[in-house]
């Protein structure tokens, strides 16, 4: 990706929520004052005539709201919903039976209660109690659950030239099941389609635009679910242990501070993350320009793929639980990104009971495997084994795929605990490498035709 173009997928997701907010005729009122010496955490529920909480500034713009067909539309919903939802108080119709956003975004949340199996008419008993409490759905943070716009996806490839599995796609990516082309899209679905427009007028290829839509989706959806857990454990569980109710949780003053700063450090992390891909991009360019100038000539080394397994991690598991596991986990985690990153390499994905790494040069993937193992040790986990093989490999979504992939995990099987195995293709890419090598011999493994011959890495002495 150049560099020079990159701002615009940047700003996508920093953008995402306003571009998404809905429209509707707006309205200005002042702001109903709660009385001197109520809690802060009180004053934030004062009562709005659109429902809700008050916040910031001592005026502020309400939407003068939707017509009930409007809201049903927008929620995705038929009318009647609506209509019973007010019957049970679920909803509350303001002037006119109009109702705001938050009353769309209370809709649409009331249905996914619904279909997680929690009755209406118990819910409705909760509300009236104070049991639980919808208010929160007003706050602008909750405006990045989005209605629904009143294109549909036929329509909108019809409208822009966007192929219509391309736009599909997007719902798909973002985590729900597939639309047909007669559905209607979501406003927040809306915001990613000029990205997707600028590739197709380009000239990108269909199955390249596919890929980091996937991408992005699949990344995305991992942060969101380690973050909603994070919050489940730090915020919502202490708190109703600590006997505290729905509004007070969702009302917190510090929750609408922490999605900003969130952001926020999403950003920044996604914008390192650019450099240093972006980096390795413009190195590639520029040697690929010299060599043709005859400048500089680049000594070709086939990248080394390395897979690390944990002895024993199964039966670890089994006598002591899933915890265990869990923590074995995190602490191998720990340990191997920060090796493999100091050695230039990085991991591409977790297994169960070990992990493989991609090393763009065999020599320091060596020396990494065998720093990884000497950590290990020192920490007190189980031996590990790893094995390396070096070669041409293919790269589709973030994953690594090929004959060189399957024969290191091969190695990495026949290796025993403690044991650093590598190919003779790593052994000849390795010149200069820290380390040294005692031959195996060729050796028969498993889903591999013919032999390999395997040599075993050590310290220098």
């Amino acid at each position: 990706m150049a560099a020079a173009t990159a701002p615009s997928t940047v700003q996508r997701i920093r953008v995402l929520s306003d571009r998404c907010r809905p429209i509707a005729p707006r309205m200005t009122r002042s702001r109903m004052s709660a009385p001197a010496g109520t809690p802060s955490w009180l004053r934030s529920h004062v009562r709005r005539p659109f429902g809700g909480s008050y916040h910031r500034s001592m005026t502020e713009t309400v939407p003068a709201g939707y017509s009930r067909p409007e809201a049903a539309k927008r929620a995705g919903v038929e009318v009647d919903y609506v209509g019973r939802l007010v019957e049970l108080g679920i909803l509350g119709p303001h002037e006119q039976d109009r109702f705001s956003p938050g009353d769309v975004r209370r809709v649409q949340m009331v249905r996914s209660l619904e279909g997680a199996g929690i009755p209406l008419d118990r819910l409705a008993a909760a509300i009236h109690r104070g049991d639980l409490s919808l208010d929160f759905m007003d706050t602008a943070t909750y405006e990045r659950f989005s209605a629904l716009a009143s294109e549909t996806f036929r329509e909108l490839s019809a409208r822009t030239g966007v192929p219509l599995h391309l736009l599909m796609l997007i719902r798909e990516a973002i985590g729900s099941a597939q639309p047909t082309p007669d559905d209607r899209v979501r406003e927040d679905e809306l915001a990613v389609v000029p990205f997707i427009e600028l590739q197709v007028k380009n000239g990108f290829r269909p199955a390249a635009i596919e890929r980091l839509l996937r991408a992005h989706g699949d990344s995305l959806r991992r942060i969101t679910d380690s973050e909603a857990d994070w919050w489940r454990s730090e915020v919502i569980t202490p708190r109703l242990q600590g006997g505290r109710g729905s509004a007070e949780i969702a009302g917190l003053e510090f929750s609408d501070q922490m999605t900003a700063l969130s952001e926020r450090a999403l950003l920044a992390m996604y914008h390192a993350h650019q450099m240093h891909a972006w980096t390795a991009n413009i190195i590639a360019g520029f040697e690929t320009l010299l060599a043709k100038a005859g400048l500089y000539s680049r000594l070709d080394r086939p990248p080394a793929m390395c897979f690390l397994d944990i002895s024993g991690y199964t039966r670890l598991t089994q006598e002591k639980g899933d915890a265990a596991a869990a923590e074995l986990a995190e602490q191998l985690a720990r340990l191997v990104q920060r090796t493999s990153v100091q050695h230039g390499g990085r991991p591409v994905k977790w297994l169960g009971d070990g992990v493989m790494f991609f090393f763009k040069d065999p020599g320091p993937g060596v020396v990494a495997a065998l720093d990884m193992l000497d950590g290990i040790s020192e920490a007190g986990l189980p031996p590990a084994h790893v094995g390396l093989h070096a070669g041409p490999v293919l790269f589709q979504d973030g994953d690594y795929f090929g004959q060189t992939v399957n024969v290191a995990s091969r190695i990495a099987e026949y290796a025993r605990p403690g044991e650093v195995l590598v190919s003779q293709e790593v052994l000849a890419a390795s010149e200069g490498a820290v380390a040294s090598f005692t031959e195996i011999g060729p050796v028969e493994l498993k889903g591999v035709s013919g032999t390999v011959r395997l040599h075993a890495a050590h310290r220098l002495n």
